[in-house]
């Protein structure tokens, strides 16, 4: 049996998140697995949680077989003939992973990435998704009240807090309720103009954000009602959800189809734009990838800021793809400093809420800012397939590699090569 060990986050300061948590870890250790907890002073559950759980907590994990974390590992951390699981950011060929995918390749160990643990269809199965997109929301109408407040305009948002100071996601979603009533109080004059937020995607990553949303008692609408306009009632906010279908259109006319659009993204076309003007907070919770088109564009950002008719505020990029699909996400933030101001006349930005522009709040690693909860409900999904990776036998060919399908999908490297389903990276290192 391997024994199977749980690495101590060191990529970030506030990354306290942990792929199994003690419940867990005592149903699996009362079934015999063997799991060794690296010790932590900053994890969200404490090394004697562990304990008591069964685990066995020290400062090294040099005999562990099979090696979890959460965030990319070290680049000189990788052993030979020992499998790591973790999300390792390398399937794009993202360049600042090159040389850590690069190590752990010469080392001869194995990579398995949570990121392509699918189902048949193709849905991940193991994911932070949900949490990046609650937190995402929190920490964009915390951004947005602090932004007001920089630029005079006395908004209940001010009351809020950034999601990881809140004790749990309890309390976080009690005090945005406690804004929105104070905010419904204050029903629009007629002809008075809302706040209007706008969520973009459909996966779990809006769903999070849309959950969060809704505790602002908005009035729901539609894309094509947001550029009518005249279905706003007197609600102080109005939300949107923009899915692709909703800003793609063929180039030749054809109905929006999703997988066609995955398959073929340069036969569509963004009108996107039409919508962004209308839109004064913007968040950003799409899955995004260079071949798909831009949401917002500095380009546009540019002109409108030059003709004085940039309504855009705040923007939430969740996805924080840097340059992406928000071209003006400058850099991946951290917990500690998360929001810089985005000057369009002049393509500079500024950390904090001050400064001419846009309020940017991105930071990648927004589940640890909700790390009880996210914690949770990722151990209870990666829990099933413990077992499997405590019994496998890694020593043995890819082809004869017994694992579960979601499992063994998701390989990325065996024993120092790339399996064939992702030869392609071999371009990018």
């Amino acid at each position: 049996m391997n024994r199977i060990g749980v690495r101590h986050e060191d990529k970030y300061t506030l990354e306290r998140r942990t792929p199994l948590v003690p419940s867990d870890v005592k149903d699996l250790t009362k079934n015999g697995i063997e799991i060794h907890i690296e010790s932590s002073e900053k994890r969200i559950f404490e090394d004697e949680d562990f304990s008591k759980a069964g685990a066995i907590v020290s400062d090294s994990l040099d005999d562990c077989d099979v090696i979890l974390g959460v965030k990319e590992m070290p680049v000189n951390y990788f052993v030979k003939d020992k499998t790591y699981l973790f999300f390792s950011h390398v399937i794009k060929g993202q360049p600042y992973n090159m040389p850590m995918l690069r190590n752990l390749i010469n080392a001869g160990s194995t990579l398995i990435d949570y990121e392509k643990i699918e189902d048949e269809s193709g849905r991940r199965l193991i994911f932070f998704g949900r949490y990046a997109g609650l937190a995402g929301m929190i920490n964009t109408l915390w951004a947005a009240g602090q932004r007001f407040a920089v630029l005079g305009i006395d908004h209940p948002f001010s009351r809020l807090k950034q999601a990881y100071r809140y004790s749990s996601l309890a309390e976080a979603k009690s005090d945005i309720e406690e804004s929105a009533k104070h905010l419904q109080e204050k029903r629009l004059p007629e002809g008075g103009n809302p706040l209007v937020i706008a969520i973009t995607g459909d996966g779990n990553v809006s769903q999070g954000a849309l959950e969060i949303a809704e505790l602002l008692q908005g009035n729901s609408i539609s894309t094509e009602e947001l550029l009518r306009r005249d279905t706003f009632d007197s609600n102080p906010v109005q939300i949107v959800n923009i899915t692709p279908g909703d800003y793609l259109t063929h180039i030749n006319g054809k109905e929006f189809d999703l997988a066609d659009y995955i398959a073929n993204p340069g036969q569509y076309r963004s009108s996107i734009e039409e919508l962004l003007p209308h839109i004064d907070i913007f968040v950003n919770g799409i899955y995004w990838d260079e071949r798909y088109p831009k949401l917002i564009k500095k380009e546009w950002l540019t002109q409108q800021t030059q003709a004085g008719e940039l309504k855009l505020k705040v923007i939430g990029d969740i996805t924080c793809d840097v340059h992406g699909s928000v071209e003006c996400t400058e850099k991946a933030t951290e917990i500690e400093d998360p929001v810089f101001v985005y000057n369009p006349s002049d393509d500079s930005f500024e950390m904090g809420f001050n400064g001419y522009g846009i309020a940017v709040m991105a930071v990648d690693i927004l589940p640890s800012e909700l790390p009880r909860e996210a914690s949770e409900h990722f151990s209870s999904a990666l829990k099933p397939y413990i077992s499997a990776l405590a019994s496998a036998d890694f020593s043995r060919g890819f082809s004869k590699l017994e694992l579960p399908s979601p499992l063994k999908k998701a390989v990325i490297v065996h024993k120092g090569k790339l399996t064939s389903q992702y030869k392609y990276i071999e371009e990018f290192l």
